[in-house]
């Protein structure tokens, strides 16, 4: 019945937009998606402020809490429990996942991901799971973009279009900053950018932003104020702050790695939320600051209230000694990661973005703390605070406009616009210069799953080998004669003939030009036909990207090349003309028109 009721619906809908051109069609369909995807960021947030304070509003400030040890743990089972016995499908890595199915999947997301990403991240986070909430959003808001698609029974083209406008109505309705929504797309996710593509998303963003706005108030995510202006004098600061940023962007892209494979090798279940448990509660135990997304800790930062880090802590009675200030800093810069990793890695469900926000904030204060206590140099905190948290996230995501345009409508001005750039600039170079893959990025990228910018490439990805395989080959076995080849050729279309085993394994090919001088002389039927045997200058696998066989096919000069499996069974060819075909039309369905 529900079936039926969302067929007749379907057709109704069909027939009231059947007048509306394309792009008509898809600005409207973008308003819906990020009117959609606001309410569900509305009703996460609503969700995880009330699993937090539930949880922690009744801890006294001044002693510690032995529930720091065991909520992260009960967090992580119960996120764990809801995906494999509810969901039944892997939900975590969200960006990642993401961009894997704008890759691989048609930009096809399942229907649960509409929903449970927000239920297992909010249980994560909300039990003190050091992870953020934006990767779950961004894959709430895609999947609902891309749902409504698959309703709309959409082509891929815009399918792609609608799973953006989803992410950026996510990013821009969690942060209230809706340039920062259309630049994390943009950056990130969209391979074609046309006035086609970027309106629709746009619209989404802006949307998505006024329904928290509407709902929540016009404040900027976080309530600072920059008061102190640029100086120039702070420029060799700023600089070096750059190169920590992209150092520690490093650090926590192969931490993240290095924990998840730590992790990977424990294969109970059991095990990992035990080890997983103890590594985040005994961390937030001895430094609260690393439980949830850290969202708090920051806001009592940028009010200029560094003690409030020793909250709940056994280092209390140490809030007011400067040093131990920077110190307890230090240790929350470098156990952040370890407990974002562990968090993922034990069964919860969260992202990296906030994190990265996290960290690069304890890196851009201590560096003023440091400036000011060692130097007397009265650096600007809440500056050098806001200006890491760009340099860092732009190390991490390899994304320097979203970092700078976040930051900016995170306070509600651009006073600082000029050493954002700056800071985000050389984190990014440094960064790069490491690892020119993104925390999102690295696993699709050496499975070769991943979507790129640069056009070529990307459409590259979208053709599939078996597809373009040519099997109206007449193979031969490698004891036939010339004899056998004069007969075959009178069936066959092609002038090529592989020569295989009786294995079917791939021996040679044999040409019309190869036998064209004795084909008619019948005394030399009985000639073998490893006598007229030609060895192929290259094999394709089956299973081998575009840019390798291209690169084949480069290197060879052939237009023809055999395809083979991994015993080297023969199974084909392939020829590059049909590649050629098969690129300019999938070039045809990728790009937007202006």
């Amino acid at each position: 019945m529900a079936v039926r009721r969302l067929e007749l619906f379907h057709r109704y809908l069909t027939l009231r937009t059947n007048g509306l051109s394309e792009r008509q069609l898809m600005l409207i369909l973008a308003f819906v998606v990020g009117l959609v995807v606001g309410l569900a960021t509305l009703l996460f947030e609503v969700l995880l402020k009330a699993i937090q304070s539930g949880l922690t509003s009744w801890f006294r400030v001044d002693s510690y809490s032995l529930f720091y040890l065991v909520y992260p743990v009960i967090g992580i089972i119960l996120a764990t429990l809801f995906v494999k016995y509810i969901v039944r499908d892997r939900i975590n890595e969200g960006v990642t996942r993401v961009l894997y199915a704008i890759s691989r999947n048609r930009s096809r997301l399942k229907p649960h991901n509409c929903y449970s990403s927000m239920v297992s991240s909010a249980t994560t986070i909300g039990f003190g799971g050091s992870v953020g909430p934006e990767a779950p959003i961004v894959m709430t808001g895609s999947a609902i973009g891309s749902n409504i698609a698959a309703f709309m029974r959409l082509n891929y083209r815009n399918t792609t279009l609608l799973l953006c406008c989803g992410a950026a109505a996510a990013i821009a309705a969690i942060f209230k900053a809706p340039v920062a929504g259309v630049a994390f797309v943009l950056e990130i996710l969209m391979l074609d950018i046309t006035s086609a593509s970027v309106i629709p998303i746009l619209i989404a963003a802006v949307t998505g932003t006024s329904v928290l706005f509407f709902t929540t108030g016009f404040d900027p995510k976080f309530d600072v104020i920059v008061q102190e202006f640029f100086l120039l004098r702070n420029i060799p600061l700023y600089v070096l702050l750059g190169v920590l940023c992209g150092l520690i962007s490093y650090y926590f892209i192969q931490t993240n790695e290095w924990v998840m494979r730590q992790f990977a090798r424990i294969k109970t279940v059991g095990v990992k939320w035990l080890v997983g448990g103890l590594i985040i509660g005994v961390l937030v135990f001895f430094f609260p600051p690393l439980f949830a997304e850290g969202y708090d800790t920051l806001e009592s930062l940028f009010q200029g209230d560094v003690t409030a880090l020793f909250d709940n802590s056994p280092f209390y009675a140490y809030r007011d000694e400067v040093w131990i200030v920077i110190v307890y800093l230090l240790a929350i810069l470098f156990f952040k990661v370890i407990a974002m990793s562990s968090t993922n890695a034990a069964g919860g469900v969260g992202g990296s973005f906030a994190p990265s926000l996290f960290v690069g904030a304890v890196a851009g204060t201590a560096t003023a703390l440091i400036g000011n206590a060692a130097f007397d140099l009265h650096l600007p905190v809440v500056s050098f605070m806001l200006v890491g948290m760009a340099g860092v996230m732009t190390g991490v995501m390899k994304a320097p406009l979203t970092a700078i345009f976040l930051i900016a409508e995170l306070t509600g001005g651009y006073r600082l616009f000029v050493p954002l750039m700056l800071v985000a600039a050389i984190s990014y170079a440094i960064s790069y210069y490491f690892d020119r893959e993104s925390i999102y990025t690295r696993k699709l990228s050496k499975a070769g799953d991943l979507m790129t910018h640069n056009k070529d490439q990307a459409v590259l990805l979208f053709l599939d080998m078996k597809s373009l395989i040519e099997t109206d080959f007449i193979p031969l076995y490698e004891n036939a004669t010339l004899e056998d080849v004069v007969k075959e050729f009178s069936r066959s279309r092609r002038n090529v003939f592989p020569v295989v085993d009786f294995d079917q394994k791939l021996r040679g090919y044999v040409t019309l030009d190869d036998v064209r001088r004795d084909m008619f002389n019948t005394a030399k039927y009985d000639e073998p036909i490893s006598d007229y045997l030609q060895i192929p200058p290259a094999e394709i696998r089956q299973d081998e990207t575009m840019e390798s066989v291209l690169a084949k096919f480069e290197r060879t000069g052939a237009w023809n090349l055999p395809v083979v499996d991994e015993q080297k069974r023969y199974l084909g060819f392939v020829s590059k003309s049909k590649i050629f075909s098969a690129y300019r039309e999938q070039l045809r369905e990728l790009s937007y028109g202006d």
